[in-house]
């Protein structure tokens, strides 16, 4: 049975970030690290069972919170997509520095885009995984459609998403633009998984094939049926975690 430790280390901006690492029996086979979506946070249910569906067959598993959500330092209007990256890069420093390189990356969401964007920085990483990813960061930009004259007039504004407050900033907005992610999966070499759920009414399973499309070999295309965005059905979230499982066992 696979154990679980609780991870503080330095962010980006100097944000303390927070972590549960799952640390299997005996020699792990490798060393995940899991980035949650745009505004969940590692304590999300897909994120707790992957990490408890890789643990259980043999790899040491990072779940973290970016900066301004979860259990970690920063407030929520100096998030950008940058920010996230930066934050990917810190949390597989802090692997490297306790001996446990991130073998593999796993990123959902807007958390799949700020991993194929940090891949490239971490040579450690030998295989990606990304699940319900958007094929650039701007896609989000949809979600603040209604909001987005306000957050240029006056920098930042309070808006609704799944139904809850978040502030975001001009400067959010402004950075979803400058990520080349379509130039980074092009050039990645490594082995790309794309999961993305059929009926993901979030960001459209079109998102994920454009993503598969880009990649280079090798690489592997896997719809999820019957869930959604979040993966909520435990049967499909079971699924994802074999997925995976086998997925690592091909490619580390």
């Amino acid at each position: 049975m696979a154990q679980t430790e609780s991870m503080r280390f330095p962010g980006s901006d100097g944000n303390e970030l927070a972590g549960v690492l799952h640390v299997p029996d005996g020699s792990p086979l490798g060393s995940v690290l899991l980035a949650h979506c745009f505004t969940c946070s590692k304590d999300l249910h897909t994120m707790s069972r992957l990490a408890d569906g890789l643990a259980d067959v043999g790899h040491e598993v990072l779940r973290f919170d970016f900066a301004a959500v979860g259990e970690s330092e920063g407030e929520f209007v100096d998030k950008t997509v940058t920010n996230n990256v930066r934050d990917l890069v810190a949390a597989a420093t802090a692997l490297i520095r306790r001996g446990s390189a991130p073998c593999a990356m796993v990123g959902h969401s807007l958390g799949g885009a700020a991993t194929l964007l940090a891949a490239e920085q971490l040579k450690t990483v030998r295989t990606v995984a990304v699940i319900g990813a958007p094929s650039a960061p701007s896609h989000v930009g949809h979600l603040f459609a209604s909001d987005e004259e306000e957050i240029r007039r006056t920098g930042s504004a309070t808006v609704q998403i799944a139904n809850r407050a978040f502030e975001v900033s001009s400067d959010f907005l402004d950075d979803l633009e400058k990520h080349d992610q379509a130039g980074q999966v092009a050039t990645l070499d490594r082995p790309l998984l794309v999961v993305h759920a059929v009926d993901d009414e979030v960001v459209h399973v079109t998102e994920g094939e454009r993503i598969f499309h880009i990649a280079r070999q090798p690489k592997a295309f896997l719809p999820l049926l019957g869930t959604d965005h979040l993966v909520t059905s435990r049967r499909a979230a079971e699924r994802l975690s074999q997925i995976l499982v086998d997925w690592l066992a091909e490619t580390l």
